[in-house]
């Protein structure tokens, strides 16, 4: 008898690594950034990287998580999973595998039988040990056969693949202007985070300055106010000697 819907686990991780090599796992990144800052003014396009799929209400063994996947039509936002029937029965588009060592050709196989069943255009593969980039892309309501994606502009994402032999893949922007290599985003990324530094330092140091006036102008106050209490108390000892404060 199957579980009623609302007591049905959709499992968040399979605890497994984004990547199983650093290669991979940047590769990964890079996409992901990539494309996140591609679409950044576009709010109806979302980018995930290793977030589980599930296209099947009901049906938590279905599922797989892309290594990258494009879904145009869905909202920007966090999200624990991709449940296709949460997102208008939208599926992701877009995906893209970054290959690794236990990538065998069998589970390779198995994967794009799964994208072509459940509604994937366009499925890349890159492998960036062999610095190859292969696609398949969807004819009616199968995905084509493995071709070479060097050079290929995509319809849907509107870039540029470009792999030249011996050289990393390319994303080409519309405008021409490639994706950021990884190592670049790092870079953005670190100096992105020392001028925070730098900031947050001028913050505290502006915070450190204004509570040391604070505490200066409150001694100032408080001496003012011993000084005149000490007056008017050296006045009414006066005025108790019969002598008028004012004359003295």
């Amino acid at each position: 008898m199957p579980l009623p819907t609302n007591e049905i686990v959709y499992p968040e991780s399979d605890g497994e690594p984004m990547g199983e090599n650093s290669l991979q796992i940047k590769w990964i990144l890079a996409l992901l950034l990539g494309f996140e800052r591609h679409y950044q003014d576009r709010p109806d396009v979302l980018v995930a990287a290793d977030m589980f799929w599930y296209p099947v209400e009901g049906r938590p063994d279905v599922a797989t998580a892309p290594d990258v996947m494009i879904a145009f039509g869905r909202p920007k936002g966090e999200r624990s999973s991709y449940k296709q029937w949460e997102e208008g029965g939208v599926a992701p588009q877009v995906v893209i595998e970054v290959l690794s060592p236990s990538n065998t050709y069998h589970k390779r196989g198995k994967l794009a039988r799964f994208y072509a069943r459940h509604g994937v255009e366009e499925f890349y593969e890159y492998d960036p040990g062999a610095r190859e980039l292969t696609m398949r892309l969807r004819t009616g309501r199968r995905l084509g056969p493995i071709v070479s994606a060097h050079g290929h502009t995509s319809a849907r994402l509107g870039v540029r693949f470009e792999v030249s032999p011996g050289e990393e893949l390319r994303v080409v922007g519309p405008d021409g202007s490639p994706f950021p290599h990884f190592n670049e985003i790092v870079g953005e990324r670190t100096a992105h985070q020392e001028q925070l530094l730098v900031e947050r330092r001028k913050v505290a140091e502006a915070e450190r300055r204004a509570a040391a006036e604070a505490r200066k102008a409150e001694q100032e106050r408080v001496k003012a106010a011993e000084e005149r209490a000490g007056r008017e108390r050296l006045a009414a000892k006066l005025r108790e000697l019969g002598i008028n404060p004012d004359a003295v």
